[in-house]
C-alpha cells in the first residue's frame, strides 16, 4: 500500500512543476535553517572540545550581593581569594579548575600585527579540561608556585606568530611586553566556550598581582568536578552550605548568591532567571515558540498549496468514492502522500544544511566553531519533516473527505 502512496506522490510531484517547486523550497528552506540552527545550539549546549566532562561538572561563573531594602546590588565575575579560600576548602569535588576569562590585546612580529586573547589559569584547569596537546604539555603546580612566565598557546597563534616552523616548545612568545617560554601546544577551542576559550594560556600567579585580591568579586570563574555525575547534587549541596558561612559587608548587602550551576544554567540564569531561578525553563519555552511560529508559517502556505493540489483531484476522489472508499481511506492515503513529500523536501534539506554548515566553517564567522550533522540534529529534522507532513496535510485531506461524489463527479 505504501509503495502504491508513493508512486501516486510522485506522480503528484510531476503534475505541477511550479507548485511542486514552491512546496519543496518552502520545506528545505525551512529545514534548513532550522538544522544549522539546531547545530549551532547543540554545539553551545552539549559538551564539546575540550569541555567533556559537563555531565558532572558545576559552573561559577559570578557572584552578587544584593541590598533587598533599597532595592541595588553588585555583580562580577569571582576573586581568586573567594575560590581558593572558601570553594577550595570543599570535600566532594574532585577537582577546580579556575580561570580568567580571556582578554585581548596585540603583538607584533616582522611589523605584522596579532591579535592574542590571553587567559589564566591554575594547574587543574588542564586536569577538568581535556586539551589534545599538538606540542609539549602543560604547566604544572611548582610552576605557577614559582610564578614561572611559561604558557601554553593555540595552533592558530603558533602558526601566526612563529609560522609553520616545528617544533615551536621552548622558544618565547611576547604579549603585553613580557616575554614567556611557550611549553605546550593546544588545538584550537571554539569562541563560543567562554569559559575555556583562549590562545595563549598563562599561569594565573604572573597576572601582576590581581589574584592577591582579599575581596569576593574579581574576574575569575570556575568549574568544579565531581568524581560521578551521581556526585552532582551532594557537591551542590555541601556548596550551599558553605556559602552560607561566607563572610561579607553586612552593613551594605544582605544577601549573598553564588550559585553553583550545570553548563547551560550557568549563562540562561544572567539573561533569563535570577538568583533563584536559572531561567533554562523560560529559555526552552521562548525557544520552542520561535520554532513553532517560524514551523507554523510555511505549514499554513503548505496547507493553501495542499488544498488546490487536492481539488485539483476531485474527480478522482469522486470514483474512488464512487467505488466504495471510505472518507476515513482517503484521509488516510493523502496523509502519508504529504508526509512522503515532505521527506523528500526534508532530504534537499538536509543536503543544502550540510552545504551552509560547511560554508559556515570556511568562512569562520565564529572562530573555530565547527558546525556539524549529527545524528542529534537528524532527529530533531525527522521531527520536524513529521510536523511539517501531518499539520500541513491533516486538514486539507478532511476537505477532501468532505466532498460530495455526484460534485466531485462534475468537476471531471
Amino acid at each position: 500500500m505504501l509503495k502504491n502512496y508513493f508512486k501516486i506522490a510522485i506522480a503528484v510531484l510531476r503534475r505541477r512543476k511550479f507548485f511542486t517547486f514552491i512546496s519543496l523550497f518552502g520545506i528545505s528552506f525551512t529545514l534548513t535553517i532550522l538544522m544549522v540552527a539546531t547545530a549551532f545550539m547543540d554545539k553551545l549546549v552539549s559538551a564539546d572540545y575540550p569541555d567533556l566532562k559537563r555531565e558532572r561538572s558545576l559552573y561559577l561563573t559570578s557572584i552578587e550581593l544584593k541590598n533587598t531594602k533599597e532595592g541595588w546590588m553588585n555583580r562580577s565575575q569571582l576573586s581568586f581569594n573567594f575560590l581558593d579560600t572558601y570553594v577550595g576548602t570543599l570535600k566532594v569535588p574532585e577537582k577546580m579548575a579556575i580561570s580568567t576569562t580571556s582578554t585581548p590585546t596585540n603583538t607584533y612580529v616582522n611589523n605584522k600585527k596579532i591579535a592574542v586573547d590571553y587567559k589564566y589559569t591554575n594547574a587543574a584547569f588542564w586536569e577538568v579540561m581535556e586539551f589534545a596537546f599538538v606540542e609539549g604539555k602543560p604547566y604544572n603546580k611548582t610552576q605557577i608556585d614559582q610564578a614561572q612566565h611559561v604558557a601554553v598557546i593555540s595552533e592558530d597563534l603558533k602558526n601566526e606568530y612563529f609560522g609553520d616552523s616545528s617544533p615551536v616548545v621552548g622558544k618565547y612568545i611576547e604579549a603585553d611586553n613580557v616575554r614567556y617560554k611557550v611549553i605546550g601546544v593546544v588545538k584550537d577551542v571554539s569562541k563560543t566556550l567562554i569559559n575555556v576559550y583562549g590562545n595563549l594560556y598563562l599561569p594565573y600567579t604572573v597576572s601582576k598581582g590581581a589574584y592577591k585580591n582579599t575581596e569576593l568579586m574579581g574576574g575569575y570563574t570556575a568549574v568544579l568536578l565531581a568524581k560521578s555525575k551521581e556526585d552532582i547534587p551532594k557537591m551542590e549541596q555541601e556548596y550551599n552550605q558553605m556559602l552560607k558561612k561566607v563572610p561579607f559587608d553586612r552593613k551594605q548587602f544582605d544577601r549573598l548568591y553564588c550559585r553553583a550551576d550545570t553548563y547551560l544554567a550557568s549563562f540562561t540564569r544572567g539573561y533569563y532567571g535570577n538568583d533563584t531561578n536559572s531561567g533554562v525553563g523560560k529559555l526552552m519555552w521562548r525557544l520552542g515558540l520561535i520554532v513553532f511560529i517560524f514551523l507554523l508559517l510555511p505549514t499554513i502556505n503548505l496547507v493553501n498549496i495542499n488544498i488546490t493540489r487536492i481539488m485539483e483531484r476531485s474527480s478522482e476522489i469522486g470514483v474512488r468514492k464512487a467505488f466504495g472508499a471510505s472518507s476515513k481511506t482517503l484521509v488516510y492515503q493523502f496523509i502519508i502522500e504529504n508526509i512522503i513529500l515532505t521527506f523528500i523536501g526534508g532530504l534537499i534539506g538536509v543536503i543544502l544544511s550540510v552545504f551552509a554548515m560547511w560554508l559556515i566553517n570556511e568562512a569562520d564567522l565564529i572562530g573555530n566553531l565547527n558546525l556539524a550533522l549529527n545524528l542529534k540534529v537528524l532527529l530533531y529534522s525527522f521531527v520536524a519533516c513529521l510536523f511539517f507532513g501531518l499539520l500541513s496535510g491533516v486538514y486539507p485531506a478532511w476537505r477532501m473527505s468532505r466532498l460530495n461524489v455526484v460534485t466531485a463527479l462534475k468537476a471531471q
